[in-house]
């Protein structure tokens, strides 16, 4: 029994002494910073964002958004248990479906445009299908494995979605079979949001372990741990090109991780930002990143040089989510205040 406990305590060592060697090869190679880097880069003019549209239809909180591929509808959940899908160009309400759960978190539109998802308290990922014949949307799905909320849900296509939940795993769905195909587990703690890559092949969670990691979907691994934060990270989102993300916190920190260099390349903090932050997302370019705040704000942060562009305030309660439309012509925040605003 002994010898047993001397190989533990033997191969704890020598994984300190891996892990050591693996930070002092990777800060020989750190060789300069994406803030150094970029300081020939011509600073970015003042943003002027303004408010286009205000979408005026839930009756209590809003906690998730998500933009269609069409870049012109958009999926909003609240906590008043409707989902409402939006023609954000005319304000219209194209669908308003009533959800058997009102505590819904997170929802989701699939890429082409016939389905949209959501979940939460309930622990179950609901699919609608918006292209019946019948007229009234309803359920066609109800996706049940996790034993924790649902935090985020991501299509990859009508078949396939990928979700997130407070029982630190995630999972990749069949939707026709109605089953779970594969399980992430790796995160200490809730995993509260992830982000699909551009190729469909890699993901990204962010979780109450203050950890954000990198999946592998045809190998079922996690590849990469990414730290630093001090506190949950509440949104992740990957960087347009899909070789890096960002990441937001209740730290009051956005941070933005290469997976090519494995390593934090910059933080966007300010002085003056004390609350945490609830969601994430980037233009289409990259060069800049919006992200939602506790104090009722949307701050737009240059991405290589680490400074705060503009400040966006209308909203008069928390700004729980916010979304970049695929053409990158507009931003939508949601927030607690029971409205969405479409700012370009």
């Amino acid at each position: 029994m002994s010898d047993i406990g001397e190989r533990i305590v033997a191969a704890k060592r020598e994984a300190e002494q891996l892990k050591e060697r693996i930070k002092s090869t990777r800060e020989k190679l750190a060789d300069t910073t994406l803030r150094r880097t970029a300081e020939k880069v011509p600073a970015l003019p003042k943003v002027s964002m303004k408010v286009r549209r205000t979408l005026k239809g839930h009756l209590a909180k809003i906690y998730a958004m998500h933009w269609a591929e069409d870049e012109r509808h958009l999926v909003s959940a609240s906590q008043d248990g409707k989902l409402i899908v939006w023609d954000a160009f005319s304000t219209n309400k194209i669908h308003a479906i009533p959800l058997r759960s009102s505590w819904v978190m997170t929802c989701a539109y699939a890429p082409s445009g016939n389905y949209v998802a959501c979940g939460g308290l309930d622990n179950l990922c609901s699919i609608y299908n918006l292209r019946t014949k019948e007229g009234a949307v309803k359920v066609a799905r109800e996706l049940s494995a996790h034993t924790g909320y649902l935090s985020c849900c991501r299509f990859i296509s009508d078949r396939q979605i990928l979700t997130s939940s407070g029982d630190m795993s995630c999972m990749l769905w069949d939707i026709d079979a109605g089953v779970k195909i594969m399980e992430f587990n790796d995160h200490t703690g809730d995993v509260m949001s992830l982000s699909l890559s551009p190729n469909k092949n890699i993901f990204v969670s962010g979780a109450c372990d203050m950890t954000a990691k990198v999946w592998d979907i045809r190998s079922g691994r996690c590849v990469q741990t990414f730290t630093g934060h001090e506190s949950d990270i509440n949104a992740v989102q990957f960087f347009p090109n899909g070789d890096a993300f960002g990441t937001g916190s209740d730290d009051a920190s956005c941070r933005l991780f290469d997976l090519r260099a494995d390593s934090e390349l910059n933080q966007y903090t300010h002085d003056n930002i004390l609350c945490g932050i609830t969601s994430v997302g980037f233009s289409h370019s990259g060069r800049m990143l919006f992200a939602g705040y506790d104090d009722f704000n949307c701050n737009v942060w240059d991405v290589l040089k680490g400074t705060r562009v503009a400040t966006l305030s209308s909203h008069d309660n928390r700004v729980s989510c916010l979304g970049v439309s695929s053409d990158g012509m507009a931003l939508a925040t949601g927030s607690w205040d029971s409205l969405l605003k479409i700012w370009g």
